[in-house]
């Protein structure tokens, strides 16, 4: 199996050499993303893809459930990274209907390391109980706890103390909260964009 991924990868490449012979090359000589896309780790969601985007075009965060914990070193590298480094100025977090860890928070039935991660989920279902309640149906009420994650997650993002730096400094940094659906393959913006430091 993993030799077939070996022998894809030459196919990919030669398809992109075919459409274009200088792909490589302008991809090797710098990083300039504009937008750092965070999102979960699922399979399903392959961020430079499901919008039509090369790599280089993106800079990619995934965890389970497309958290963002404050003390996460490793989301807080890739903020400081885009943020300072790469100077991205839209940040998008992107969650997925479907998601089969805000599910097994919902259910509780994450176990181990899965269940600390996902714990901050449980907040979320604790204070949105009378809005997950008025659901019709289950499919329902786990796409709303997706819509209300990503809702939470934009937040989170904003009191991250490497976003509040580049908002002190004037640098602009947008941060924008999506979800894409798995049995349609479109994204919707859930409308929650922060701007500054005022939003």
């Amino acid at each position: 199996m993993l030799q077939k991924l070996l022998e894809n990868n030459k196919i990919w490449a030669a398809r992109k050499i075919e459409r274009d012979p200088d792909f490589f090359r302008r991809l090797s000589r710098q990083q300039t993303p504009r937008f750092l896309w965070i999102g979960c780790s699922d399979s399903r969601v392959p961020a430079n893809e499901i919008v039509g985007m090369d790599p280089g075009e993106i800079f990619v965060h995934r965890n389970v459930a497309n958290q963002v914990h404050p003390v996460d070193l490793n989301c807080s590298s890739v903020l400081q990274f885009a943020i300072h480094g790469l100077k991205t100025s839209e940040i998008i977090l992107c969650g997925h209907y479907g998601c089969s860890g805000v599910r097994a928070a919902l259910e509780g039935n994450a176990t181990g390391l899965s269940e600390h991660w996902l714990a901050p989920i449980q907040s979320i279902i604790d204070s949105n109980k009378s809005d997950l309640d008025s659901c019709q149906g289950e499919e329902e009420r786990r796409d709303r706890l997706c819509e209300l994650n990503v809702a939470q997650q934009v937040l989170n993002l904003a009191e991250s103390p490497v976003i509040r730096a580049a908002w002190r400094a004037g640098q602009k940094v947008n941060i924008h909260g999506w979800i894409y659906g798995l049995k349609d393959g479109l994204i919707r913006d859930l409308d929650i964009s922060l701007f500054g430091p005022n939003r």
